[in-house]
């Protein structure tokens, strides 16, 4: 027996999931953080290349983040 809402209309079923879109950023910010420390051995000049890499994927992966956050609905009462 389906459960009608105020319209008349049948909910949808389940949730809608949200998948990231897909992104190369976690790779490069991993192998900046592995090249960073493996570099640290070898010259600091390296460690400093490597260690902004690794901090200016971090900012845009997180800006990213915070954008498909911000697009999801608000409102839950479908769900």
């Amino acid at each position: 027996m389906s459960q009608l809402d105020d319209n008349g209309t049948v909910p949808p079923v389940g949730e809608e999931i949200h998948m990231p879109a897909p992104s190369i950023l976690p790779l490069v910010n991993a192998a900046a953080l592995s090249c960073t420390i493996v570099c640290v051995t070898l010259s600091w000049y390296l460690v400093a290349v490597f260690g902004i890499v690794f901090l200016l994927t971090t900012i845009r992966w997180v800006a990213d983040t915070r954008r498909d956050i911000s697009q999801l609905p608000l409102d839950h009462s479908s769900h």
